[in-house]
């Protein structure tokens, strides 16, 4: 990567992150100069890369410049517009959120939920089916028929004497004569 052919865009996203090949150390001149120079080079080649390290040092330390009064600038508008660092948050959460959204991990991860959704919900109406079908079957079952009778037997005995406890206590209509029909099974 060509640093010093580089296009510097102060309103790129990706600014103040640096390449793997560039690093924000700033680099002595006059300890670099004390070093010996890298075997292959000319004197001439040494100097030109030296001016040329200077010159790049020096626009990095402009841009920072540029930089810092751009991030002034940038925070005395929004204290003007009444904008917080909150706001900006929210928006960055809500950018952020919209785009993973619009993501193609989270597109397929929605769909395969989806999709087991689909699945489960299916699978659990098929169970409720199988056990409404049971629960008749067995209610059908001649084992069931004698539970409910024995059952029906014990609550008529047990309605009956209550009656028979209370006579004195129904209505003079004669409408208490009778005891109620109760069709229910229980």
């Amino acid at each position: 990567m060509e640093s010093a052919n580089q296009d510097i865009n102060l309103n790129s996203p990706n600014k103040g992150l640096l390449s793997d090949a560039m690093t924000d150390v700033p680099v002595d001149s006059a300890a670099a100069a004390r070093t010996s120079a890298p075997e292959g080079l000319t004197l001439a080649e040494e100097e030109e890369l030296r001016s040329e390290l200077a010159k790049v040092e020096e626009e990095i330390g402009t841009l920072r410049q540029v930089l810092a009064a751009k991030e002034r600038h940038c925070g005395e508008l929004k204290r003007k517009l009444g904008l917080t660092p909150l706001d900006g948050l929210k928006q960055n959460l809500s950018k952020s959120w919209h785009d993973v959204q619009v993501s193609s991990a989270y597109k397929k991860t929605q769909e395969t939920l989806s999709q087991a959704g689909q699945k489960t919900s299916a699978a659990l109406s098929n169970v409720g089916s199988v056990i409404s079908r049971k629960l008749g079957d067995m209610r059908n079952s001649a084992t069931f028929k004698s539970f409910e009778d024995r059952v029906g037997t014990i609550k008529s005995r047990v309605v009956g004497s209550r009656e028979n406890s209370t006579e004195g206590l129904h209505s003079p209509s004669g409408a208490g004569d009778k005891p109620p029909q109760d069709n229910a099974p229980f």
